[in-house]
């Protein structure tokens, strides 16, 4: 059996913020979130078979969750994290022996007396997608609420923040959010740097952009998170500011077996935090005073020059386990930015991580450039 295209989890990269809502409506109206004991849950060529599961009566009528769905990437992981299978273990044997992929998972799964939350999207034709396999424990915070609270959040801070673009993965949704209108001159930053886009010099325009990223995952692969992030001007380069993050965990009650429905009270509570998480955020990060502080701060290590550029690169790659294929890119990028200082090195990497085309890897580089700056200036 072939998985139906329509069921494949859909991705985006920096899209507009209705298209990311039109993708967020399309899966939540296909989505099955079933909780069963892993006595109903068989792996078949290489497939999930729930069997024994309660249907979903639902604005449409009486939906069936029982049925087939292909594992993606991140629901192979949840497997063998699960199941204490070695990951790299079970990726190949479902590309080259299904058979052996059935006997581990249905091998452990055999006396196993727990229950699981299988997250999947149910195609119109043949198998569904398996999105996820999280512990019933597991608390669903749904991309498209996150973002509609979080939005609620923003036009109720009175701020006039707007999203700078948005990815969507199998693994996270990523809500650039910025404010133009708060901003900081940066000049001991930005100086002596040039974008490696346009070639504009950053002397001629010094300013950063107060703003933030809003991130969450359906699928187990991180909390709900909102995190300061500064706009450079000249080049559209972010830079992430992980340690003042805000973070919801996806930690709750057991859920009852069955298919997961929330109700009202519980779905109304989550919403509001999140909006008031939202609003605090807006706060606390689009304001003067604290990109002020981050740029001082920022501007502390910038200024340190390079004595051996490439071999700094070279030791930031290293150390923040970059490919040599990044390590390459950002070297490129570090010339052409000009600026051969520690902040030179910042720059190449956030610069670097806009031209990725996965969005996963793009923002954990972007997150990592504070930390190549702090290396860099330590050489």
């Amino acid at each position: 059996m072939t998985m139906d295209a329509s069921a494949v989890p859909a991705g985006a990269r920096n899209a507009t913020l209705a298209d990311l809502a039109g993708l967020l409506r399309d899966q939540q109206a296909r989505k099955a979130d079933i909780v069963a004991p892993a006595t109903a849950i068989r792996a078949s060529g290489g497939q999930l078979v729930v069997d024994d599961s309660a249907p979903v009566l639902g604005p449409d009528g009486v939906t069936m969750t029982v049925g087939t769905y292909v594992p993606t990437e991140v629901c192979d992981q949840g497997i063998a994290d699960k199941l204490g299978i070695p990951a790299g273990y079970l990726r190949r044997l479902r590309e080259q022996r299904p058979g052996l992929y059935d006997a581990n998972v249905n091998g452990w799964l055999a006396g196993d007396e727990r229950r699981f939350l299988i997250r999947c999207l149910r195609g119109e034709s043949g198998a569904g997608a398996a999105r996820a396999f999280l512990s019933d424990g597991y608390k669903i915070i749904d991309n498209l609420d996150v973002l509609l609270a979080a939005l609620d959040g923003v036009r109720g801070s009175g701020v006039p923040a707007e999203v700078d673009g948005c990815d969507l993965t199998e693994r996270r949704m990523y809500v650039r959010v910025v404010c133009e209108q708060v901003r900081a001159l940066a000049p001991a930053l930005l100086g002596g740097y040039r974008s490696p886009f346009t070639g504009a010099a950053g002397a001629d325009n010094p300013v950063v952009f107060a703003g933030f990223v809003i991130t969450n995952s359906e699928t187990g692969c991180g909390a709900f998170t909102l995190m300061p992030r500064l706009v450079v001007q000249v080049c559209r380069n972010g830079m992430t500011i992980t340690r003042d993050a805000m973070r919801a965990v996806h930690l709750g009650e057991r859920l009852d077996e069955g298919p997961v429905t929330w109700s009202g009270n519980t779905r109304d509570k989550t919403l509001a935090l999140i909006t008031a998480k939202t609003t605090d955020a807006v706060a606390e990060f689009l304001n003067r005073a604290y990109v002020q502080a981050a740029v001082r701060q920022l501007e502390r290590d910038a200024g340190h020059e390079l004595a051996d550029p490439p071999a700094a690169v070279a030791a930031v790659s290293a150390r923040l386990r970059f490919t040599d294929a990044q390590q390459h890119d950002i070297l490129a990028h570090f010339i052409r930015g000009g600026d051969v200082t520690a902040g030179g090195v910042l720059h190449a990497v956030t610069s670097v991580a806009q031209t990725l085309p996965d969005a996963d890897a793009a923002h954990e580089m972007e997150g990592l450039g504070l930390r190549a700056l702090e290396i860099a200036a330590a050489l």
